[in-house]
């Protein structure tokens, strides 16, 4: 045989191979549109918007069918975006179970990330999770002090890099956000001031960038067969290293805290944070270290993951459009209050409204492909599930769909939601239920720390808001955009992006913006008209992967 016939063998081989991989299953449902592979890959080489990526392939079919199949890290899945067929799903544990990484890719870099946790687990192990960690997640009695304390440093920060950057510069917020999130979090769920607010530079808080970088590669996370080879692709093997760094860096922080020295008598019962309880259980033999370590990892994730993408949003949209900026300050400058509580946020209903409508047109986590069927299933009734299909959701494609939300869904509206707060959290919890507002998942499996999300967005804002005025650098220029990993962490042109990240998270990325302390003068000034373009407040359904934690 010549070395011409073999090497044209060999290559027959690897295209059979390939085909094989990525054709269809013959038993994927039959009634929905399969979106070409091509669609899904496209980040790879094009430079296309996600709003036209959505817009040309994706609207028509999702808006019309409720479903289709699509390519997604290594599979065909069924995504879902019809409310009916969403609540199915989202209802039924039973059939459509919580499998993530651990279960899909079981070594890939992004399960060494993960792990089995309480947000990707199911049955016996989920409960026993939730048994350990839904009381500190869902406190209703957390201690707001804390969060207005980094929120004062937060603004504090801002002001001084307006200062540094003189009256011609603008800011780059969003590292100084990040850095603000994970502080935040660490007080209020792991009893640790991680001190990365204060301090940029701080290793567990540069490696958040890391990790992102690292994992999301389109290459890998299209195929991710390939992380089982890392001696042949070195970028993987530190990957690897970097989950594990990671690990052990916050796992040491934690275990060796300052405060779990300094605090010799037991911590009273409502005073307990998630992470008192979490201990106790590995003490007491309920949860092993793999087990406590998974879940450290996941807390750490998502209680700062969330807040930190909708907190770009907000300085994107709020700084765009001051209208509704002037109109909250107002709401809180009335109230006369510099150290909020608890119960001075939850009464203000402009705030609140602001913070729903935030969620419904940027939800932070955009898409999650985590559930598998156990068995054969029909899905709302109309679509055949094969047992071991993957099913998700992606959020923005219900949450600006017309049907759903009537002709202003692709527009920011936040007296959508009601004028009093009592009023506008029972919609917000009945549109969840429904399935048409989905930012906080539903069902037995929402976001147990809805709560403390809600809080900490309140507390920024109202913060903020007293403190500061801010707008878009004119400069900025917004596009939705396939990401580039060296733009999406702040490494590329600073013409910014609003973007779904390579992680599916739906954000502003280098955001500049022109800060302007406020001092008190008529809450009014510096208005602009009513915003009348559709444009600005659309939130495109991404096509790339999960966030972190959803793995």
């Amino acid at each position: 045989m010549s070395i011409l016939t073999y090497v044209a063998a060999v290559a027959l081989v690897l295209v059979l191979a390939l085909y094989n991989y990525v054709r269809i299953p013959g038993n994927m449902p039959k009634n929905i549109p399969s979106v070409p592979i091509y669609i899904s890959l496209i980040g790879l080489w094009s430079s296309m918007g996600q709003d036209e990526i959505y817009d040309r392939w994706l609207r028509r079919p999702l808006e019309k069918y409720g479903a289709v199949n699509m390519w997604f890290a290594g599979r065909w899945n069924v995504l879902v975006t019809r409310p009916d067929l969403l609540t199915d799903m989202m209802r039924n544990e039973d059939v459509y179970a919580k499998a993530g990484s651990q279960k899909k890719i079981p070594w890939s870099v992004i399960s060494s990330l993960v792990g089995d946790n309480i947000i990707n687990s199911h049955g016996d192990d989920w409960k026993l999770y939730t048994s350990v960690m839904k009381p500190g997640m869902q406190k209703t009695n957390f201690d707001s002090k804390p969060l207005l304390e980094k929120s004062r440093i937060f603004v504090s920060l801002l002001l001084k890099g307006q200062e540094e950057a003189g009256q011609s510069g603008s800011v780059l917020v969003n590292p100084l956000i990040q850095r603000f999130a994970i502080a935040a979090m660490g007080e209020s769920f792991l009893d640790i001031d991680f001190q990365c607010l204060e301090n940029p530079g701080m290793r567990i808080e540069v490696l958040q960038s890391i990790i992102k970088r690292t994992i999301f590669k389109p290459l890998f996370f299209n195929f991710p067969a390939l992380d089982r080879y890392p001696m042949i692709f070195p970028s993987r093997r530190r990957a690897f290293a970097i989950m594990k760094e990671f690990e052990d860096l916050l796992f040491n922080l934690v275990r060796n805290r300052p405060r779990k020295s300094l605090n010799k008598e037991p911590i009273d019962s409502k005073d307990e944070l998630l992470i008192h309880m979490m201990e106790r259980a590995l003490e007491q033999g309920k949860i092993d270290e793999t087990q406590f370590r998974a879940n450290l990892k996941i807390t750490f994730l998502t209680a700062h993951e969330n807040t930190q993408q909708l907190l770009n949003s907000t300085f994107w949209h709020l700084g765009k459009y001051r209208t509704i900026q002037d109109k909250l300050r107002a709401e809180v400058v009335a109230t006369g209050i510099a150290d909020p509580t608890s119960e001075t946020l939850n009464s203000l209903p402009y705030l609140t409204s602001v913070v729903c409508e935030l969620l419904r047109v940027y939800p932070p986590v955009s898409q999650l492909i985590n559930r598998v069927a156990l068995k054969d299933a029909r899905l709302g009734g109309v679509i055949e599930i094969p047992k071991g299909t993957f099913v998700g959701w992606n959020a923005p494609g219900v949450q600006s769909n017309e049907q759903v939300w009537g002709p202003t869904a692709r527009q920011f509206v936040p007296e959508r939601w009601g004028d009093k707060p009592d009023e506008i959290l029972a919609k917000f919890r009945r549109e969840t239920v429904r399935g048409n507002c989905i930012a906080f998942n539903s069902h037995t499996r929402k976001c147990l720390g809805q709560g403390y999300a809600l809080l900490e967005m309140k507390m920024v804002l109202f913060e903020l808001v007293r403190r500061v005025k801010w707008s878009i650098d004119p400069d900025y220029k917004l596009k939705l955009t396939s990401v580039s990993l060296s733009v999406e962490l702040g490494l590329g042109p600073p013409d910014s992006r609003l973007t779904f990240s390579q992680g599916g998270i739906l954000a502003p990325l280098n955001c500049r913006v022109n800060i302007q302390e406020f001092k008190g003068e008529d809450v009014t000034s510096g208005s602009q008209p009513p915003v009348t373009s559709n444009e600005p407040n659309r939130a495109a359904p991404p096509i790339s992967e999960p966030p972190v934690h959803a793995a």
